[in-house]
């Protein structure tokens, strides 16, 4: 076990796509999420396990958390 925060892989950042738009995804590390600007939606990160269910996403813009 590591002390260090769970994160995400930059190698499986690089080929995971939104499964909606199949476009790329950026890491909000201090959220936890994968989002996808394209659908507009937010992809929990939880114990370092990207959760890519659009049921599972948040969706973003005015309920987004302040950055």
């Amino acid at each position: 076990m590591t002390d260090r925060t769970p994160g995400i892989d930059p190698k499986l950042l690089e080929i995971l796509v939104c499964p909606l738009t199949k476009g790329p995804l950026t890491y909000d590390a201090e959220h936890q999420e994968l989002i996808s600007a394209k659908a507009q939606l937010a992809f929990p990160i939880r114990d370092g396990i990207p959760i890519m269910l659009v049921s599972e996403a948040r969706p973003l813009g005015d309920n987004q958390p302040p950055t």
